[in-house]
């Protein structure tokens, strides 16, 4: 199973991406991790990407997919992966079917956790991370509309989009995910 998850700042992307990784018994791939290794690891493209990460800078777009690519061709990847934080645009979906064509591996679905503005405010406010400003959460949820409306149609014309009800229990936002995911 790949999978791709989904959803504004606070919907609980994270959390669910954790616990599908492990009843699926797939590998969790967050870009965050990637990123942070990298630079860690001072390879190449990690010194490449130092900078832009610590300023606050998005990586490109063709920095972000050569990890990603890196990243897909390590062994703990083969019984399937699930990728947080990666693609946030439709032109960065497009370049990941690219890339997996070139590694014979297809997407099997995106899930969009489907959470109302308000509850991500709330939730993010109380993650109490420092950059989880009232103005920066907003900001970011507006981004997360400008950007995903024309990725969650790139993905529902490809009929590989899951849409959950994220704005419920945690156990029963994993059960609605599992059950959509079971063959039809």
């Amino acid at each position: 199973m790949k999978l791709v998850i989904l959803g504004g700042p606070g919907a609980g992307k994270g959390t669910q991406a954790e616990q599908l990784c492990q009843s699926l018994g797939i590998t969790g791939i967050s870009t965050g991790d990637i990123l942070r290794s990298a630079i860690a690891a001072q390879t190449e493209l990690g010194k490449q990407v130092q900078t832009q990460v610590e300023q606050g800078e998005l990586v490109s777009d063709n920095s972000m997919i050569d990890l990603i690519r890196q990243r897909l061709l390590q062994p703990d990847v083969v019984q399937g992966w699930l990728l947080e934080g990666y693609p946030r645009t439709a032109f960065q979906a497009e370049e990941l079917d690219f890339l997996l064509d070139t590694l014979d591996q297809q997407l099997d679905f995106a899930i969009l956790l489907q959470v109302p503005d308000s509850v991500l405010v709330s939730r993010s406010l109380t993650r109490a991370r420092t950059d989880d400003t009232l103005e920066a959460i907003q900001r970011r949820i507006t981004l997360f509309h400008e950007c995903t409306t024309p990725l969650l149609e790139y993905y529902a014309m490809r009929d590989r989009l899951l849409k959950v009800d994220g704005n419920q229990a945690i156990a029963q936002v994993q059960q609605a995910i599992v059950q959509q995911l079971k063959p039809q």
